[in-house]
């Protein structure tokens, strides 16, 4: 309990340097590949999902944004790992860190932006100014509507880690709480025991939902704009 409640937040290092981009590139080694006629079961699961997510999240896009289709995969299988393995006990999680989710979402949003202004000029600047608006209305709108569209990678980034940090920030008190009440009442902690394992389920519910979102917005993004 006299553990620094922020403690798993701070970037680990090692001899003096930060490891964050080996943590970073570990969970690339977890997904397996292959040259083999037939695929194993743990590949072929993985396919699978690969298949079923491409073809939901990138049916509605045209074949210009569809180029982005092993980006966009790529992005969501690391989030979702990355967001899992943080759930390890005593691991670091990146996506807890806003300055990391801020590098993925500005370039990722920017990337959409640009190609919406190259391709559909026309289209992009009329989102600025809604067709009918009265004249007076027409700076205000503007104004509002370029502030709403360089909020949305801080949006990304916000979202992503305040949900991760939120969970495990509960996930911390729940079981510093439960270690407290064994002393005291066993079938209280119990009861908070359980109450802790539904949200570490949860939690890894959480992992995949978000990655998920952060990756539909970014197609979505493109689907404005391609």
């Amino acid at each position: 309990m006299n553990e620094n409640l922020f403690a798993s937040f701070i970037t680990p290092t090692m001899m003096g340097l930060p490891i964050v981009l080996l943590i970073i590139m570990f969970p690339s080694m977890l997904f397996p590949s292959t040259t083999r006629l037939i695929n194993n079961r743990l590949v072929s699961i993985q396919q699978w999902l690969i298949r079923m997510t491409t073809k939901q999240m990138m049916s509605i896009h045209s074949k210009k944004g569809q180029t982005w289709t092993l980006m966009l995969i790529s992005l969501i299988m690391f989030i979702g790992s990355t967001n899992l393995l943080g759930l390890l006990p005593h691991s670091f999680t990146p996506t807890t860190q806003l300055s990391m989710n801020l590098g993925m979402a500005i370039p990722l949003w920017a990337g959409t932006v640009i190609l919406g202004f190259r391709h559909k000029m026309k289209a992009s600047l009329a989102h600025f100014l809604p067709q009918g608006t009265p004249l007076p209305l027409i700076p205000m709108l503007i104004i509002i509507e370029t502030i709403s569209l360089f909020i949305q990678p801080m949006a990304l980034a916000v979202r992503l880690t305040a949900n991760i940090t939120a969970g495990h920030l509960l996930i911390h008190l729940i079981g510093g709480a439960t270690l407290a009440l064994m002393d005291i009442s066993m079938t209280t902690a119990f009861i908070t025991f359980i109450i802790l394992v539904l949200l570490t389920v949860l939690e890894f519910a959480v992992a995949l939902i978000q990655a998920y979102v952060f990756t539909l917005l970014v197609s979505l993004y493109l689907h404005d704009n391609a």
